[in-house]
């Protein structure tokens, strides 16, 4: 006959409904989703996960449904001891949606300093997936980077003004390039542009990057918000590093001999 109190089936029944370590934890959410019956939402809310990485839990239980249960995570040379004190704290980050990077500062802010790689590795060990992709309004406030416009000839403003530039040089060859038809040169050609960048300001702004020395067209980036390199091109802004560095692949291999007569190879 079992004499047990209510108070002791209680506190054993909670060895059950809290898991004690990510192993068991994650045995329970599957558990909860696959034999009760649970929503993907409804299992991800009850024990801590956001819905992405319940789904990359699952997904990974699917290729191997096989894995071992109830054992200890494996201790190896890799383990955070200065982020034990805090474990807490980063699942407590975690679960509101957080990037490690936005735990490490936001432990930074608290006085209690930890790295990204740190803060992933108890985030690895306590079960959670990498985060998915976010939408800017799904990020926590903070500063952010400054988004460069997209480049569209329709928006270049010719108002008189006085800028800054890194890229001043390039404009001792305006006269040169005034006396060459390149915008026609273009067009006969038959390279490739559009309503927003033009073959022209293409070619202008794959020139301007030869001229002033810049190696491979990825070194774009730094420059992007830079009006004088834009302007050179005859854009309000520069087209980014996808558009420059596909565009010799959008040509068609036809207009190449009509090039070579112009001498306008871009």
């Amino acid at each position: 006959m079992f004499t047990g109190s209510a108070k002791e089936l209680t506190d054993l029944a909670r060895r059950f409904t809290e898991p004690a370590n990510a192993t068991h934890r994650q045995y329970e959410a599957l558990r909860a989703y696959f034999v009760e019956g649970l929503s993907g939402a409804e299992a991800a809310r009850r024990f801590g996960y956001t819905p992405g990485s319940f789904r990359i839990l699952v997904h990974h239980f699917r290729r191997d449904p096989d894995r071992a249960f109830f054992i200890p995570p494996a201790k190896g040379p890799h383990a955070a001891p200065k982020a034990d004190p805090l474990r807490d704290r980063i699942v407590e980050l975690r679960k509101q949606n957080l990037s490690i990077y936005d735990i490490s500062r936001a432990l930074h802010d608290e006085g209690r300093p930890l790295g990204p790689v740190a803060v992933s590795q108890v985030l690895k060990a306590e079960g959670f997936a990498r985060l998915p992709q976010r939408a800017d309004d799904e990020r926590p406030p903070g500063p952010r980077p400054t988004a460069a416009d997209v480049a569209d000839v329709r928006r270049l403003d010719l108002t008189p003004r006085q800028l800054r530039t890194r890229f001043g040089g390039l404009f001792l060859f305006l006269p040169t390039l005034a006396s060459i038809p390149f915008d026609l040169i273009a067009r006969q050609a038959g390279l490739p542009g559009s309503r927003m960048i033009p073959a022209g300001c293409a070619l202008r702004s794959l020139l301007a990057l030869k001229l002033f020395g810049t190696a491979r067209h990825p070194h774009v980036m730094s420059a992007v918000l830079d009006e004088g390199l834009a302007l050179f091109a005859g854009l309000n802004a520069i087209p980014k590093r996808s558009f420059l560095t596909e565009y010799s692949c959008r040509i068609d291999p036809a207009c190449y001999p009509k090039l070579m007569r112009s001498g306008s190879m871009p």
